[in-house]
Order: C-alpha cells, then sequence, then structure tokens
C-alpha cells in the first residue's frame, strides 16, 4: 500500500499542562496503520485539548514499520499506531520504541500492553466468523478454525491471506498445534478458497454478505462496520463465535508507541497518553469504528458482545509475537 501524507490542521485552543514550549505551536508525525476514520477523530480532539499538530501518513502497518527500520535514526516519525501487536512486537525487538512512562501504561490492563513496556494497548477486536445467511444455516456453522480445512468447505470460503489480521490467527494455530500442521491447514484453507481470495477484510466481509462466498474469518468491526454503511435490512450475512479458547478465537490488541529517534518526545509522549485516557478511549467507546476499548475502564456504548464476556485462546502479546512465522508460513504455502 502506498503511504499517503494527510495533514490534520490543529483545532485552536491553548496548549495544556505540559506543554514542552509554551503557547508556541508543536507538531508531530504519526505514522498511522489503523483505519483513518478512528485516527482522525482521536487526533482532531488531541490537538483542540493540546494546540499540538499533528501530521498523519496513513498506510498499511507492516508497510510503515519496515520504512521506520529503513529510515533509521532519521526517520521522521514520531509515533507509531498500529492494527495490530506484531508490527508494535517487530519495531520493539529493534530497539527502535521508547519506553512508555508507567502513568500512561498504567491506564491499561497490563496483559495488553507491551511485555517491556515500549507501547501501549489502545483497543482490541475479536476474530469471528462470517456466514451468509441464505447459503449457510447457523446449525451447520464450524466450531473450530481448523474444520475450515476440511473438504466440506471447498467452494465456500474466502480468504484475505495478505491482511495482517489474518496473521494472529496463524499464529495461535502455530501455538496450539506446530508449523507443520498449520502449513498443512493453510494448504487446506487455500484449496477450498480456491480464487475466493480478496485483498482485504473489508472486501472479504462485503463478498459473503453479497453471497460470492458461504463463510470467512473476520474481525468483528467490519461486519459492524457494514451494517452501520448499509442498514441493517440490506444485511445478509450474521457473525458468530469459534468454540471458547479455540485457536481461531484471537483477541487482536491495537497499539501505539513512541519512536526513540522522534526529536519530539514530550509532545509524542502526550499523544499516546491521550490515546489510552478517558478522553481519547471514550471517542473509541462511542466511534463507528466498533473496537473494544482497552484504557481507563470505559467501555464500548455499541451494541456488541461485552469483552468481558469473550471466551478467547488465552495468547499472551509475547506468544503472539512479531508475526514473521505467520508470513513465512503464508509463502510457504504459496498465500502471499
Amino acid at each position: 500500500m502506498a503511504v499517503a501524507c494527510v495533514a490534520v490542521s490543529a483545532c485552536g485552543g491553548q496548549a495544556g499542562p505540559g506543554s514542552s514550549h509554551g503557547s508556541s505551536p508543536q507538531s508531530i508525525t504519526l505514522y498511522n496503520g489503523q483505519h483513518p476514520e478512528t485516527t482522525d477523530a482521536l487526533v482532531q480532539a488531541f490537538e483542540k485539548a493540546t494546540s499540538i499538530r499533528v501530521n498523519v501518513r496513513n498506510g498499511d502497518e507492516n508497510v510503515l514499520a519496515s520504512q521506520i527500520v529503513e529510515e533509521g535514526k532519521n526517520s521522521p516519525a514520531d509515533v507509531i499506531y498500529t492494527e495490530n501487536s506484531q508490527s508494535l512486537q517487530f519495531l520493539q525487538e529493534k530497539d527502535l520504541l521508547a519506553t512508555v512512562p508507567a502513568s500512561t501504561l498504567a491506564k491499561v490492563p497490563a496483559r495488553f500492553n507491551s511485555p517491556s513496556g515500549h507501547w501501549a494497548g489502545v483497543s482490541a477486536r475479536v476474530s469471528v466468523i462470517i456466514y451468509n445467511t441464505k447459503l449457510l444455516p447457523e446449525s451447520q456453522l464450524p466450531t473450530s478454525v481448523l474444520d475450515l480445512a476440511q473438504p466440506k468447505w471447498a467452494g465456500k470460503l474466502g480468504l484475505a491471506p495478505s491482511e495482517t489480521d489474518f496473521q494472529p490467527i496463524i499464529t495461535s494455530v502455530v501455538h496450539a498445534y506446530g508449523q507443520a500442521a498449520a502449513l498443512g491447514w493453510l494448504e487446506g484453507l487455500k484449496k477450498n478458497a480456491a480464487s475466493h481470495t480478496y485483498p482485504d477484510n473489508e472486501t472479504l466481509t462485503a463478498a459473503v454478505n453479497n453471497g460470492q462466498v458461504a463463510i470467512a474469518i473476520i474481525n468483528h468491526y467490519y461486519w459492524y462496520r457494514l451494517r452501520y454503511e448499509m442498514g441493517s435490512s440490506n444485511m445478509h450475512s450474521r457473525i458468530t463465535y469459534f468454540a471458547p479458547r479455540d485457536p481461531g478465537y484471537v483477541i487482536d490488541v491495537s497499539g501505539a508507541g513512541v519512536l526513540r529517534s522522534s526529536r519530539h518526545q514530550p509532545a509524542a509522549q502526550r499523544f499516546l497518553a491521550f490515546l489510552v485516557s478517558k478522553a481519547g478511549q471514550e471517542i473509541i467507546a462511542h466511534s463507528q469504528s466498533y473496537e473494544y476499548p482497552l484504557g481507563s475502564g470505559v467501555v464500548t456504548a455499541q451494541p456488541l458482545k461485552p469483552f468481558s464476556q469473550l471466551e478467547p485462546v488465552p495468547l499472551s502479546i509475547a506468544e503472539l509475537g512479531d508475526g514473521s512465522t505467520a508470513v513465512a508460513l503464508l509463502h510457504e504455502a504459496q498465500l502471499l
């Protein structure tokens, strides 16, 4: 994905406490791998509260992380905000992220933050089954993600293998059954999907809803966003969950970190703190992002299954890793 630069202008107001240059204008550069709509709302609120300008570069999170590695200490990025933890873990392993203040990390349950304190969790999503209600009755749905590699799903399955959201599920299968079994599973998925592979989860979700395919794996919020855009009467699909603690039932953490090379550390750390503050989390809670807020005790205001009632596979951030094993297996299965 090409990286587009979008300058989000300041919204006015006086600089809040802790501004490093008094009332003088400041700016930071955000490399944004999150959905732009979510980020825009957060950026606008932060700018209004602090008078710190945020220049946003939108792009694929893996592309942005690789770009930061290539740019090294000369990267213009001050903050990176990603959909998934793997890209942040990748940068953390390269020693490119600054330590996050304890006061910021304390806003989020520790299990959703960097194990070493170099980035903070901001929001979460859960992987689910999406199925077309005209093509597939609820009684025939699989209970495990492994079932989707069985021959009975040939011609019925859709995949978005290049989506970074798919990598945590692969990692989860590896963790449960090993790399050889995960590769065999991916080869089964590839055979069953055949030509029904899509570039992203938005397209995949729409394909299930319009009947191009009967079933797929997505993160929950893609379905809710499509319903918001199209209206309930135009939805011909539903979502459901895998069996409790199945390898396909994965919590994905979206997070953000400050670059060690940032020349605007105080302002950058202030933005990170805002993301997990009550003000920032309430924006996520009430937005049409349909993500679960993770910080400051805020819960979603949207009609989602309560986060506390989810029963995902018990994988830690460290166990989800940097995604490299998943990517290698996708290449080996010729899905990338």
